[in-house]
Parts: structure tokens; sequence; C-alpha cells
């Protein structure tokens, strides 16, 4: 044993397990009184909100919820889904946080497979929860969440969120954790099958992703911050615990609309928000009259498909500061940035925009980062040209995917995590993603499968083959153009395909382009994507009915 071992143990005054429930506790205690929530007319403080979120824990484990079991939120940008971050996490569940977009079919495969035993649902979306939980034939306990500020739809459960609360030991207070290597939270990807994929996040990797958010962002002491984003996707990018580390304010925003974001900013002082370039274009081509008022150096995070850069210069051209970050949901969303360096300053803002919207380098808590060989893992040149896939590893790579071993293996291969993605490495050391090994489509911050909605058309009985592929598109990002081969003596409208589509996939995920007709393929029979996708940018929308 070497002189530092010895009598040198670790115990509980010199060590503690990483966990964000220490963020939620020390804004509460340091800073009872601080805006947490802004909702409405509705406004939170931190002490509020952490005393909601031990309520949660507290009523959760007095219905025998405990640690490793599922709680799943289909809710939506609201105080309820923030409080779940850190309530439920508190008795040792996993937050399932579901994304709303998906159809009745996709959420009954996730509440099963995850195996889920309480299920928080916002009346926005009683529809899909109704038709899920009559396809399961174990049936999780329903809590509404009944939001004052929506209208519509329909109180599915037994007690509403509010009634819960009250059942909670006003005296419970947990801000620790055992092992920090446990988990605090399940997201299910759609990957390249049509069955999603259970990504498991553990309480060190939000912990420290979190942190690492603020860093790569500049993001000092009490920012405002404004709910773009849906707290969905990858647990809101980490930022829920972000916002506690930094004691910001959360300003909800249940719908992503022009309107209500420019309100928002002017009225709340908002100094932050995140979204997928279509939020970021949705922003740039809103009412000029909307513009009018703005304060400058607003910052603006950005990332899915990769924006255009026109997008960036016409934010940066109206006063916002955009930053590019690229992840996925197994590295606990943003772990690369595009990091500005001193000398982007003195370029004109076209000629920024263009290096801005390369993915970037590795954020500041990303251990390592790579663009290789496949095959070898033999990094490439950085000369800008040359093709490789994106590695990352570190404490910023999920624990793994839920009943997935051989997925998780075949992730892990080599000891790096497998992207998927394809990249150029430049001289800078800027990563630049070039294409999709995995044929994912992003399409407004959404992941889409093109093997699922492939799938989809193939059941139809008038169709022969098909094959989808992205096609870029200025206010999505991306979006499913679907090449489509008919048996013979059939015909087919590409509304006819569209209403169809409908009836089976989830309404972001129906081809917003078709072309009907032969599809290449190589001599063995494989589909040549590579051609479609060249051909897919001329493909025009289907006319809108």
């Amino acid at each position: 044993m070497n002189i530092y071992e010895q009598g040198l143990d670790k115990n509980s005054a010199n060590f503690a397990a990483l966990t964000p429930l220490n963020f939620i506790e020390r804004a509460a205690s340091v800073y009872p009184n601080q805006p947490s929530i802004i909702h409405g007319d509705t406004t939170y403080t931190w002490s509020q909100t952490y005393q909601r979120a031990c309520l949660l824990a507290s009523a959760l484990g007095k219905l025998g919820i405990g640690k490793g079991d599922t709680v799943a939120f289909m809710g939506a940008n609201t105080p309820e889904t923030y409080e779940a971050h850190f309530g439920v996490p508190m008795i040792g569940a996993v937050l399932n946080a579901l994304n709303v977009r998906l159809d009745a079919k996709a959420i009954a495969f996730i509440l099963e497979h995850a195996e889920v035993k309480v299920l928080f649902t916002d009346r926005e979306y009683s529809e899909t929860i109704k038709g899920a939980i009559d396809l399961l034939n174990n049936k999780p306990l329903v809590i509404d969440v009944d939001d004052p500020y929506f209208e519509g739809g329909e109180l599915l459960g037994e007690i509403d969120y509010e009634a819960l609360l009250k059942k909670g030991d006003p005296d419970y207070r947990c801000f620790q954790v055992e092992d920090e290597w446990q988990a605090i939270s399940l997201n299910y990807t759609s990957g390249t099958t049509g069955d999603p994929k259970g990504v498991v996040f553990h309480h060190r990797g939000a912990y420290l992703n979190a942190i690492s958010n603020a860093m790569c962002w500049n993001m000092t002491s009490q920012p405002v911050y404004l709910w773009t984003l849906p707290m969905f996707h990858c647990n809101g990018w980490c930022f829920p615990w972000t916002l506690a580390a930094v004691v910001g304010t959360n300003v909800c925003l249940r719908h992503v609309r022009a309107d209500a974001i420019f309100e928002l900013i002017k009225k709340h002082g908002v100094t932050h928000f995140c979204g997928a370039p279509v939020v970021l274009n949705t922003l740039l081509n809103a009412d000029p009259s909307l513009h009018e008022g703005m304060p400058k150096g607003i910052n603006a995070m950005t990332a899915g498909a990769a924006p255009p850069a026109a997008v960036i210069s016409g934010m940066e051209k109206l006063g916002f500061n955009v930053t590019h970050v690229y992840g996925l949901t197994e590295t606990y969303g943003p772990c690369v940035v595009s990091a500005p360096q001193a000398y982007w300053a003195d370029l004109e803002i076209d000629a920024k925009a263009e290096l801005m919207a390369r993915q970037g380098v590795r954020a500041p808590l990303q251990d390592e980062l790579m663009v290789a060989d496949p095959e070898t893992l033999i990094p490439v040149p950085k000369d800008g040209v040359t093709m490789g896939e994106i590695f990352m590893r570190g404490n910023l790579v999920m624990k793994g995917y839920l009943k997935n071993l051989k997925t998780t293996e075949a992730s892990f291969a080599g000891g790096w995590f497998h992207s998927g993605d394809l990249a150029v490495w430049h001289e800078d050391g800027y990563v630049q993603i070039k294409d999709r090994s995995k044929d994912i489509i992003i399409s407004g911050g959404e992941n889409i499968s093109s093997l699922e909605v492939e799938s989809a058309l193939f059941r139809h009985p008038k169709i022969l083959e098909a094959a989808v592929v992205a096609a870029s598109d200025e206010k999505w990002g991306e979006v499913p153009c679907a090449f489509v081969s008919l048996k013979d003596g059939q015909e087919m409208t590409a509304q006819e395909l569209v209403a169809y589509c409908r009836e089976e996939l989830a309404a972001f995920k129906i081809p917003k382009k078709v072309e009907f007709g032969p599809i290449e393929k190589t001599s063995t029979g494989k589909v040549q994507k590579y051609l479609l996708r060249e051909r897919a940018e001329d493909v025009p929308l289907i006319p809108k009915s």
C-alpha cells in the first residue's frame, strides 16, 4: 500500500456521490425566495419548488414506489414536469419523460418495456394515453396533471397531481444518494429499428452534464431560461438540473409559437433558451413587428439537424447569440459545442456562421471525442475531407440500453461509444457531420427512424418496395422523403399514401415528400440510399390538402 492510501479512506466527511439532487437543495437553502418557476400568473420560489419535489417523493414512497421503479411522465413544459426531475429520483425511482408526440402504440410499447408503475399524464395528451393504456395488460397507476392554464382533454386517473402532493410528508427531505451510478432517468430513442431503445442515465452523468451545460454556455448565476425545448428531450438536455445549479428562473411554455416566445422574452427578461433549428427559423421568419423592442444579447442554444449557416447568421443579425451544440440521447444531450475562437469575432457574420454551423469540439466535461475509422478505430486525418465516425467516451455517456445487452455491447465496442454519425475532422479540431450511417432523420429536433417508416409503407397492400431518406427542409431541418415502388397494376397518389400513414405513424414521421418509381439498388440488391438522398433534394413537397 502506498503512503497516500494509508488511513486516507473515503468517508462521509470527505466523499459524497455526485447527484443533481444536491443542486435543488442548495438553491432552496441559499436562495429560498429567488423565483424558480414562472407558469402563467403563478410564480414559485426555490424553497417552494424543493418542498413540492420532496412532497412528490414522499407521496410516491407511500404508494410503494422505491429504488429502481419506473415513473413515467407524459407532461408539457409545466412546473409538474420540472418537479418530477427531482422528486422521482429522490425516492430512488427512475424518471421516464415520455415524448408527447408519439402515438399510442409507441407509448404502450415504452410503458410495457420500462415496466412503468406510475404514469403521470397531462390532460392535453389524454387521447393518446387512453389509447396506449387500452393496449396494456399490466396497467400503471394513472395520475392526472390538471394544468389550470390548459383547457381541453379529459382526466383519466384515480387522483390528480396536487391531491397526491397533499399526501406527502412535509418533513421529508432528500438531496443525496448512496450510489452515483444508479439510474436517474430513462429516455427512449428511435435508433435504427421500429421499436425505441431505452437509454439509461445515471446520477453522475446527469450531475456532470448539468455543469458542463453551464460552462460551455457561460451561464452565470440566476439566468432566466425559457422552456422552448421540450423537457422530454433527453430530460431537456439536462437543463432542469442545470437551472437548479445556477439558481435560474424557469419560464414555462406549453406550445412553441413565435408570438408567445417573443412576449415571454420581453415580459420576463429571458436570457437563455434552447431549441432545434426549426425554432430559430420560426423566430427568424416571424412577423417583423414581433422583433421590435427585442433586447440584444439573448443566448440561443441549438442542436438537432445541423442548422443552416443562414439561420445562424439571421439570428445573429437579429441580435441573438447563437451556440451550436451536438450530442445524442446516449450522451445526455449536448456533449460537443461549436465553441467560438477569439478570431471569429473579427469575421463577417456570414463567415462566422459557416464556422458556427460545424458541430465543434468536446464540451468542458466531455472526456474524449474523436473521428475515426468505424472498423479499426484509428483516428482519421484532420484534413476536413476524410470521413469517419464520431466516437465519444467518458462520464457523459449513458449506462447502456435497458434490457438490450447485445446493442449495448455493440455501441461500446472497442471502449468507445459509437455515435453512428459520419463526419470529417478539420485542422482546427472541429468536427463536422457529413452523413448518418444509421439513416436517422432529424425533423424539428425529433428523431425519425427511416426503417420504421419503411416498415409501415411495406405493410400497404399496393406497395412493393419503399426506401425513406432525409431531405433538407428550411423549416424542419430535415423531413422524410419516401421513394415508393408499386406492385404491378396498382396506382396510388401521394395524398393516399399520407392518409394511410396517418393511421400508422405519429404525425411528425409521415413523409413530406414522395416519389413513385423504381428504386436504385446495388448488384447485391442493397438500396443505394446515398443516391436517393441526392434525388430527394429535388422532390417537391406534397401539397397540403
